[in-house]
């Protein structure tokens, strides 16, 4: 092994894996892989959930050790025990999970667990200044005295960067970057990783995303099972090329939606007003219409109501003026379960929080809101034979991937659990169907599978309303799109009619139909 400090006297060239091999119970995680990154570019590490890629970037930053392999900096080898091995060789990582003390502010949360040059004392004014430099070179704009909590997502994720710049990282690991960010935050967090590598750092960008892998990076390694697929210069793929060496299959990025009746109106709203978790209007008068066999797309930047609207048609925040009617009857103030017996059906947005319980198992997650019904439950006991059986039929519909229908689903990818709220959803054939960020998070399989799914629901006469931020999944859903913004319905226009362009306008207030 090199003398690891003379590693931090030069700024990092080249970071290599070589053969990395590690394992876990059941499961061989990275299967003798071979990766590179370079001083002043941007490389993509591409894959499905499960494929291995953060397992990879785990070991480079320290967090596990690998069972067979190599990582050489700058052409010498080097052990990597610990995140704190990894920063004072030059390596930072910022993941999906953002960690950071809430209750502190900007520049305590910087100065967490560094040496004061002051000893005992404080030296918040020098790192204060630092951060200020730091900010004005790479483009992070934040204010060093700002508590974290009073922070939008996007400033939170450039306090975690200017983390990593001030602890010296030459190289920078991006685990899923975009996942929690709006379209905005991820143009200006895109500018600064530009600049960064123009400065001469290097970084490796995490994603399953095709667009932004195409958009933001110079190379793209593409990992499937643990292994390596193919390394190759960004410039000469395509999202069908990478696609295919993600999956191993073609896949279709746009769903065929076939044309079908529409039927009358079974979701209406009529003047719907609610407020927010802080007590202000989210909600400003919203009033709109979906038909049997439509999908309604609501496209907006986050923050803009959308959330609040799930909420309040699903009965989880009550309105405070206007009317909800579903099929004809008058369903404002109703609870979620009267809704769930009158034929709504709901995917939320954070299904973590909302739409599951992390230590049941798959089956229970699927029985959850059957579990009192007949054939399941007779009076206080339950049929658990017909509800092994009818977990059993959803977990092979829906291509659930899962061990058995008695695993944890906390074990389960994150496109395996969407995959089990939607099974659970769509099996009570649903008048009204409620998608709130249906694939947030879900590779790109699972997205094709989910797609499908509403597609067919559409075909089956269901009134859904699809709420995404992702103007590609509206666009290629939607029969109508809606655009909200500061509460409103500013525009509402037919999906063959609608540009890029103009949704956008719409989306920043700019322009109204």
């Amino acid at each position: 092994m090199t003398d690891q400090i003379s590693l931090q006297q030069r700024r990092i060239e080249r970071v290599e894996m070589r053969g990395i091999v590690k394992r876990f119970p059941g499961v061989l995680a990275n299967d003798h892989i071979d990766f590179e990154v370079r001083a002043g570019e941007i490389h993509a590490l591409l894959g499905e959930n499960g494929a291995g890629k953060t397992t990879l970037m785990n070991i480079l930053y320290g967090l596990y050790r690998p069972d067979q392999g190599q990582i050489a900096i700058n052409g010498q080898v080097v052990a990597i025990h610990s995140p704190a091995n990894a920063i004072r060789l030059g390596i930072g990582m910022i993941h999906q999970h953002f960690m950071l003390v809430p209750t502190l502010s900007v520049v305590e949360n910087v100065a967490l667990g560094l040496p004061s040059s002051r000893g005992f004392l404080l030296d918040l004014d020098v790192v204060t200044e630092r951060i200020r430099h730091l900010s004005q070179t790479y483009g992070l704009k934040v204010d060093p005295a700002a508590m974290v909590w009073q922070l939008a997502v996007g400033e939170q994720q450039r306090v975690e960067i200017l983390k990593a710049l001030y602890r010296g990282a030459d190289l920078l690991i991006l685990d899923e970057p975009t996942a929690v960010l709006t379209p905005q935050e991820v143009e200006e967090l895109f500018t600064t990783l530009r600049r960064m590598a123009r400065e001469g750092h290097a970084l490796i960008f995490i994603s399953h995303k095709l667009h932004e892998v195409l958009s933001i990076s110079d190379r793209v390694t593409v990992l499937r099972d643990g292994r390596v697929v193919k390394t190759l210069p960004t410039a000469e793929a395509t999202r069908e090329d990478l696609a295919r060496l993600m999956v191993g299959r073609e896949v279709l990025l746009r769903v065929e939606r076939p044309p079908v009746k529409l039927g009358d109106p079974v979701l209406r709203l009529e003047d719907l007003w609610a407020d927010s978790d802080k007590g202000v209007p989210a909600l400003r008068g919203v009033s709109l219409q979906v038909r049997s066999g439509e999908i309604l797309g609501i496209a907006g930047v986050s923050g803009n109501g959308q959330r609040e609207l799930a909420e309040v048609i699903a009965g989880l925040r009550p309105p405070t003026q206007g009317r909800i009617i579903i099929a004809g009857v008058d369903t404002t103030g109703w609870s979620p379960e009267r809704l769930l017996k009158h034929g709504l059906a709901y995917i939320p947005e954070e299904r973590m929080r909302d739409g599951v319980i992390r230590d049941f198992s798959v089956e229970e997650n699927l029985i959850l809101k059957n579990h009192t019904d007949r054939p399941y439950a007779s009076g206080i006991f339950m049929n658990f034979g017909k509800i092994a059986e009818y977990a059993d039929n959803l977990i092979a519909n829906f291509d659930i991937r899962t061990p058995s229908r008695d695993t944890p689903l906390k074990n389960l990818s994150g496109g395996n659990i969407q995959k089990m709220v939607l099974a659970r959803e769509l099996s009570r054939e649903p008048r009204v169907l409620i998608a709130a960020q249906p694939t947030r998070g879900v590779d790109i399989s699972a997205t094709e599978y989910i797609h499908r799914q509403l597609v067919a629901q559409r075909a089956k006469g269901t009134a859904t309303l699809l709420i995404s931020e992702d103007l590609d999944e509206i666009l290629n859903l939607s029969d109508r799109i809606a655009v909200m913004y500061e509460g409103q319905i500013v525009g509402i226009v037919d999906q063959h009619e609608a540009t890029v362009e103009q949704l956008g306008l719409m989306m920043a207030g700019a322009h109204r139909t």
